[in-house]
């Protein structure tokens, strides 16, 4: 009687083991879909291919999808892609000489900007006060008085 007791409960554990391994790895449509929202739309450009509704976005999609259902990993999916599309298709691209600019170049602009600024206002502070003339301070006291001139 007692061993019978102990079935359900083994099984109980077994279904929680199975069900804990499953939910472990992620599903397709999980991995395509995080794929997916990790890859540029060619068409759009600036939308992901799981948020574009463009032709080739849904081709790219099945093609994630077919590859992913091979067995490929998600690097080696996307390594497939760029090798096609070239790094513009990655939301990330890599930091390579082709793509310096990329990652470089906001970095460049507002180091110009900032040294722009810096130069203008130095200039400013060097720049020799002038002192008004008797006519300009003529018309300054009118003005602060409220007489208009």
């Amino acid at each position: 009687m007692r061993r019978l007791r102990l079935v359900p409960v083994a099984c109980a554990a077994l279904l929680c083991v199975v069900l804990g391994a499953a939910r472990a790895e992620p599903s397709l449509d999980e991995r395509e879909a995080r794929l997916s929202a990790s890859l540029r739309c060619l068409v759009c450009q600036n939308q992901s291919l799981a948020d574009s509704t463009a032709p080739l976005a849904a081709d790219l999609r099945r093609l994630i999808r077919a590859q992913l259902a091979q067995g490929r990993s998600e690097d080696q999916v996307k390594a497939f892609l760029e090798q096609r599309y070239g790094a513009f298709v990655r939301y990330d691209p890599p930091f390579v000489p082709v793509t310096w600019l990329l990652w470089l170049g906001p970095f460049a602009l507002l180091a110009a900007g900032l040294a722009t600024l810096g130069r203008a206002v130095a200039r400013r502070a060097r720049a020799p006060v002038r002192p008004l003339t008797p006519g300009e301070r003529a018309r300054a006291d009118a003005l602060l008085r409220g007489d208009a001139p």
